[in-house]
Order: C-alpha cells, then structure tokens, then sequence
C-alpha cells in the first residue's frame, strides 16, 4: 500500500515538473549576470525590461566634431551622448568620433576606409565642409565627395537613412578670427544651401545650428578660447537641437 502511494507521488511529482518546465525557462542576462525566469505569463513589457539595449553611436567629421580648444567632454558628441543617457538610464551607450581638425571631405573618406568599422549603429552624425572652403578647393569637389560620405554614414547606420543626421556647417566669420567677414558668410551659405537641399532631396535629417555660431561677435562665450572654434556652452545648444531628432530615431518616448 505504500509502495502505491509513493509510486502516485513520484508521478505525480514528475508530471507538475515537467508541466512547468515547458512554460518556463531560465537564462542568463549577461549584462547583469542573474538567472532570470523567461514565462509566458509574463507580458512582453516585462521581458523588455530585464534586457539592457545597446545603443552604437558614430560621429563624423572635422574640428568641429573633435571639439578643437574644448575639452573632451565639452565638444557635441560627448554632450549628445550624455544628454541620451539621462533620457535613458538603463541603455549602455558608447560613442565612436572619427574626426580630425583640418579634414575635408576627402580626408574624412579616406580616413572612414582607413578604419574597419561595423555597420551596426544606431545613430550617426556627419558635419563636414569648412575646410573645404577654408582651404579654397573647388566646389565641385565638395558636390562630389558629399554625397559619397553620406551613403558611407547610411551604411555604417544600418543601412538605414533614418539613422543618420546632418548638421549644418558653422560660421566662422562671427569669430574674432573670422572678423566678420561676409565673404566667409557667403561661402557658408553656399555650403549650407547645398547640404540642405541634399538632405531634402533624399529625406535625410537635417539640423541647422549655423546661426548659433553668428552669434559668436556679440557673445564670446559661443566662442572657445582659440578665438575660431565653438566654445562648450555653444556646443551643448547644438545638442539642444540634435537631442530631440536623436530620441526620434532610436525610438526613446517619454514616460
């Protein structure tokens, strides 16, 4: 009789073992290296929230993406970064800055084909030109290596347009350096005009930041101490207006 029962127990037993294991499984969230129970009574926002998102982002350019006379923290991609973190606490954000000061369009390609990069980020940002017109090379060049930087930033973006955005080209004339000069103005117009009709032309992103710089002779503190570039407190109202185009597209709604 005891036999009997303890047969039914041990079947019984088995049967509610193995019943749960085909509803349940446990894995290993290698982000926090616990065990968590995957159930399909659970809501897929729950499942959601036990994973950490990685978030790639990539920034091409020149001086100005390199934050020329700022420290390292200061120049914009740090600050966009930063500022996506405090958005989203939880996300492991990590930054990649290929930029140089003096790189035209040129230098900036070969510096891309130069570099083995993956073709996974979420985000990437291209400001690229005033030292195509510093350097008085022709604009046709520009019109021709543009466009080529922009499908190498489409590709690196997942091949994704709607991952990448475009910053329009500062002002320098309203620097102490510039002087206020309008043939340097014009130029950036030019330049500007060009970027921007491109970017409608393919709906890509387009963020225009220029005229923050032109304020640069009536406020110093838009300006670093170099006297040509950018200053922190500029670079952080350039982030003002990437940040919420940034959100858009790594899919960040507030809560």
């Amino acid at each position: 009789m005891k036999l009997k029962y303890a047969l039914l127990f041990f079947s019984l037993g088995y049967f509610l073992f193995v019943g749960c294991s085909s509803n349940a499984e446990i894995y290993v969230d290698e982000g926090t290296q616990k065990e968590i129970i995957d159930d399909t009574e659970f809501s897929n926002d729950t499942v959601q929230n036990t994973v950490q998102k990685n978030l790639k982002i990539l920034a091409l350019g020149d001086s100005y993406t390199i934050g020329e006379s700022v420290c390292n923290s200061c120049r914009f991609p740090e600050q966009l970064k930063d500022s996506i973190i405090e958005k989203v606490k939880d996300w492991n954000v990590s930054l990649k800055v290929i930029a140089r000061t003096g790189w035209t369009t040129g230098a900036l390609i070969s510096a891309i084909n130069n570099e083995t990069l993956s073709e996974d980020y979420d985000l990437v940002t291209l400001l690229i030109g005033v030292n195509n017109q510093y350097q008085g090379a022709p604009f046709e060049i520009f019109e021709k290596e543009f466009p080529e930087l922009v499908i190498k930033a489409n590709k690196l973006a997942q091949a994704k347009k709607s991952n990448v955005i475009i910053i329009s080209i500062p002002d320098y004339a309203f620097t102490p350096f510039g002087n206020g000069n309008p043939s340097i103005t014009e130029d950036i117009n030019t330049y500007n005009s060009y970027i921007e009709n491109y970017c409608n032309a393919y709906n890509i992103t387009y963020v225009y930041i220029t005229d923050i710089t032109r304020k640069g002779l009536d406020n110093p503190n838009l300006v670093a101490s170099d006297g040509l570039h950018p200053s922190e407190f500029a670079y952080t109202q350039f982030v003002s207006r990437i940040l919420p185009h940034a959100l858009e597209k790594i899919g960040y709604t507030s809560q």
